[in-house]
């Protein structure tokens, strides 16, 4: 029995500011600019708590953390059983999957 080939996985578009400024007006029955006025807002609230707090939840959607990736030294590394070399990178801070 031969196994079946891998489909190829197409890119799934995530909705847009527009697309959920649109989706939300449709539900409350705001108008859109309104609706474009509040995310902008949330938006600009939610990336003040994240530098000054590092964590912040919306309740009911989702909970949003950062976490500080280390330093990495240069050097050379194997990858794949081939010898590469490293550049040293700064530790940096990102948002947690």
């Amino acid at each position: 029995m031969a196994p079946k080939a891998m489909k190829a996985m197409k890119a799934v578009k995530s909705v847009s500011k527009t697309g959920l400024a649109e989706a939300v007006a449709t539900a409350t029955e705001l108008k859109k600019s309104d609706v474009m006025k509040i995310l902008t807002s949330l938006a600009e609230v939610v990336q003040k708590e994240i530098k000054k707090t590092g964590k912040v939840t919306l309740p009911g959607m989702c909970m949003v953390k950062t976490r500080v990736k280390p330093a990495t030294k240069a050097g050379k590394r194997e990858m794949f059983g081939k010898m590469c070399v490293i550049k040293a990178k700064p530790a940096r801070t990102v948002v947690k999957a």
